[in-house]
C-alpha cells in the first residue's frame, strides 16, 4: 500500500508546492510510482508539472463531492511514473460543500482507498490554512512533511499546526506521524538563516531533514515552464538539494 504524505504548513509562501512537486518528481525518476493530489484551490501543483487545470472538470473537487470516481481525475505528467489529481478555483467551494456531509473529515481517506495500492508514494499538497481540506489531508495521510522557511518568525504559528496534528493523532488518525521538517529558502550568507536552522533543529531534533533547500532562481523559474526542477535544470543547487531530500524521504521508515 502506498505511503501517503501530507505536505502541510498553514503559512503561505514556505515552499509547500515546490517541495511536493520536486520530491515527487525525483522519486518518480528513481523508479517509484508517485501521485500528487493538489488539495489547494490555487492549483499550483498542476502548473508545476505542466497540467493546466483551469478548465478541467475532473479535479479533486469533483472527486470530493462525489461527482466522479477518483480514477477519472488522474492525469499523467511528462515525468514517467508521476501523475497528479489537480485542483482549481472550484475547490474553494469545498469548504462549504463538505461541511454538511457525514464524516466530512474522512472523505479524502475513503476516496483514496481504491488507488492506494497503485502507488509507492502519494503526496497531498495542502492549502495555507487549517480548514476542512487540510484536516482531510491529515486524516488520509501516514505522515506530515512540514516545509519551514528559514526566515524571521519561521516557528510562529507552527504550534497551531502541531496542535491540529496532535488532535488528529488522538482520534481521527492514530497512525499519523511527522515525516520530517524541511528547511527551505535558505540563504547561507545571513546570520538569521543560520540561527533559524539552529532553532528548528533544537525544537524538532531528529525530525529535521539533513537536506536544506537554498534560495535559488532556477527553482523559482521552473514552474512557469511547467517543469519540475529536475527537468528544468538538473545541475542547479535547488535541484541537487531536492534530489537529496527525495532520497531521504525514500529511505524514511
Amino acid at each position: 500500500m502506498g505511503k501517503v504524505i501530507s505536505v502541510s504548513n498553514q503559512k503561505g509562501g514556505v515552499g509547500k508546492t515546490t517541495t511536493t512537486v520536486n520530491v515527487a518528481s525525483f522519486l518518480a525518476e528513481m523508479g517509484k510510482r508517485v501521485l500528487i493530489i493538489d488539495i489547494d484551490p490555487q492549483g499550483n501543483a498542476g502548473y508545476g508539472i505542466g497540467v493546466n487545470a483551469e478548465e478541467i472538470e475532473t479535479t479533486i473537487y469533483e472527486v470530493l463531492i462525489g461527482e466522479i470516481e477518483i480514477e477519472d481525475a488522474i492525469f499523467k505528467s511528462e515525468v514517467e511514473g508521476l501523475s497528479i489529481i489537480p485542483s482549481n478555483i472550484h475547490l474553494s467551494g469545498a469548504q462549504i460543500d463538505l461541511l454538511d456531509m457525514d464524516g466530512k473529515e474522512f472523505i479524502l481517506r475513503d476516496k483514496l482507498k481504491p488507488i492506494r495500492d497503485y502507488y509507492d508514494f502519494i503526496f497531498i499538497d495542502c492549502p495555507p490554512s487549517l480548514g476542512v481540506l487540510t484536516l482531510n489531508s491529515l486524516v488520509a495521510a501516514n505522515s506530515v512533511l512540514i516545509p519551514l522557511q528559514t526566515e524571521y518568525y519561521a516557528l510562529e504559528g507552527l504550534n497551531q499546526l502541531l496542535r491540529i496534528i496532535a488532535m488528529v493523532q488522538e482520534g481521527l488518525n492514530t497512525e499519523l506521524k511527522i515525516e520530517g521538517v524541511v528547511l527551505t529558502m535558505y540563504d547561507s550568507r545571513t546570520n538569521l538563516a543560520q540561527q533559524v536552522v539552529t532553532d528548528v533543529k533544537e525544537y524538532f531534533q531528529d525530525k529535521v531533514f539533513e537536506s536544506v533547500i537554498p534560495r535559488n532562481v532556477r527553482l523559482s523559474e521552473a514552474p512557469s515552464f511547467g517543469k519540475p526542477i529536475g527537468l528544468y535544470d538538473k545541475t542547479c543547487p535547488g535541484s541537487q538539494s531536492y534530489e537529496k531530500l527525495a532520497i531521504e524521504v525514500m529511505n524514511n521508515d
